[in-house]
């Protein structure tokens, strides 16, 4: 049982009625309950969230059982909620953690779990390991976790349901010039596809007197047959809306509304990688923040030029927003970001947050007052040009992912492209940064069995000599 439970990039996942089943959920609480009591913040209690996916309810009560079984005082949200909302209430009520059931933007026979420590973001490695030696621990001892029913538990008081959206969206009030938005009149489309954003990206534009429609706005565990993944391929009603209402801007969370995607008024898709910088120069321009600016090694250079033209230092991380989550709790950060669509900014908790992401994006579309692809057009005009583009190889075991990366580690190419290899990071994977600066970045995916491949060129005509070439690599 224990040996199959392993936390990567963020948390645990796997397959429902296959690796993810209630016992070894149970499994995976209780080794989280020894790790609170052990750091003696059982009195400070544990909030449990949960995604919009077939079962997190379900998940979520036996994670309250065995919660409440261990004497830790535990809260349960009152209906499917976002990860940053999650984490936003760690920190707001001072809680020793949070579980939260989300598989994110997995396909949804997948589910998973991860603990969301006091600090309100990811959990390091140093807790994961942790957690992964009591499962072990007790698996070896054949202990079996303690349960206590979720009625006797909520009528003794030890758990509670609580509805923490109000408190999280003042939080957000305080971060984004909704008044700004409002004034502009421009039209919004938001699309939480099926899942938990629902009821807040919109709720507080509407509030806010913002012109905002909302599409794919129910739960549906299935998310309309697809993945809740705010990628292009996944985005076909929202550009469908956005064209067909005249909208200036459409917007989309994930599955647990951590990542963000956007469309732009002609159609256009916009992910991390255009916005973040985006938004970076926005954020400088109007004064709001002090310190540096991290990324993952995945991530665009852009960013890098806008910052170093302004004096802004440059942290570079792993791929996984616990790396950035790090420098955010060390240093003051300007704003923090991924290219799988993972953003935070100072002031805010040190997660992921894709409903901030949205709402700053509508204000700087409202600040601008012109098209999203044209602000980036003159951003690239200003500060260099930068195309990028991901692509995922999928294999039958990690065996066989692993392999491919280890060719490269092993057997680095000097030149590519004709034009000369002049760095090598294996930081995270193997990236090769050539000569004038186009580079790509081979790394395993930490969920899935997955190859990512990472591309940055000044040009369209430098991603496809750069993909031929990786083409050419692997024979």
């Amino acid at each position: 049982m224990g040996s199959e439970i392993r936390f990567g990039t963020d948390g645990w996942r796997a397959v429902m009625c296959d690796a993810f089943t209630f016992a070894n959920v149970r499994a995976v609480i209780q080794a989280v309950a020894d790790y609170v009591i052990s750091h003696d913040m059982r009195d400070r209690g544990v909030l449990v969230g949960y995604d919009a996916r077939f079962l997190s309810r379900g998940f979520a009560e036996v994670a309250a059982e065995v919660l409440a079984a261990n004497s830790i005082p535990t809260l349960v949200t009152n209906r499917d909620t976002p990860t940053p909302v999650v984490a936003f209430t760690v920190a707001d009520r001072g809680l020793a953690g949070a579980v939260m059931f989300t598989a994110s933007h997995n396909p949804p026979e997948y589910n998973g779990v991860k603990w969301i420590p006091h600090y309100a973001g990811p959990a390091d490695p140093d807790i994961t390991n942790e957690i992964e030696g009591h499962i072990a621990r007790r698996a070896n001892a054949g202990s079996i976790p303690r349960t206590m029913p979720f009625e006797e538990a909520l009528a003794a008081g030890i758990v509670r349901s609580i509805d923490p959206s109000d408190r999280y969206l003042s939080r957000i009030r305080s971060l984004v010039a909704l008044d700004i938005i409002a004034e502009s009149g421009i039209k919004i489309v938001y699309d939480p596809l099926f899942s938990t954003g629902r009821g807040y990206v919109d709720r507080i534009l509407a509030e806010a007197g913002c012109n905002v429609e909302t599409i794919n706005g129910c739960r549906d565990p299935l998310f309309g047959g697809g993945s809740p993944d705010p990628q292009e391929e996944s985005l076909g009603d929202l550009r469908e809306k956005v064209l067909s209402s005249g909208a200036d801007i459409g917007l989309a969370t994930d599955g647990d509304a951590d990542r963000f995607g956007a469309i732009d008024s002609d159609g256009t898709y916009l992910g991390a990688n255009q916005i973040i910088p985006l938004l970076l120069l926005h954020l400088i321009r109007a004064g709001r923040g002090q310190g540096v600016v991290v990324r993952t090694i995945a991530t665009t250079h852009l960013i890098d030029r806008i910052a170093y033209a302004h004096g802004i230092d440059v942290i570079e991380t792993p791929v996984g927003f616990k790396y950035i989550c790090q420098v955010m709790r060390e240093r003051d950060v300007i704003i923090g970001g991924e290219e799988s669509g993972g953003l935070s900014i100072g002031g805010h908790v040190p997660e992921k947050d894709g409903i901030l992401a949205n709402l700053l994006l509508a204000e700087f579309r409202a600040v601008e007052g012109r098209p999203l692809k044209k602000s980036l057009r003159a951003v690239m005009d200003e500060y260099g040009a930068s195309c990028t583009r991901r692509i995922d190889m999928r294999f039958s075991d990690n065996r066989k992912r692993d392999a491919l990366i280890r060719r490269f580690v092993e057997k680095p190419p000097l030149e590519v492209a004709g034009r000369r290899v002049c760095d090598i990071s294996t930081t995270d994977g193997v990236r090769f940064t050539l000569d004038g600066g186009d580079w790509f970045l081979v790394r395993a995916s930490g969920t899935e069995p997955v190859v990512r491949l990472y591309v940055e060129s000044k040009s369209d005509e430098g991603i496809s000599a750069l993909l031929g070439e990786f083409n050419a690599l692997l024979g």
